[in-house]
């Protein structure tokens, strides 16, 4: 078990738009591959996918 333990992060529900994108940014994450089961991205907000 290594010492940093990774933490699941919670993506942010809109897109702050910057071209640098954040961590927690929901386009970053669902390119990723790193968004929550369940949701997607619709219009750079994040949706509970139907």
């Amino acid at each position: 078990m290594s010492k940093k333990s990774k933490k699941a992060l919670w993506p942010k529900t809109k897109c702050c738009e910057s071209k640098d994108r954040c961590k927690r940014c929901p386009l970053r994450m669902l390119n990723d591959g790193t968004l929550p089961e369940g949701y997607t991205v619709k219009r750079r907000r994040l949706v509970k996918a139907d």
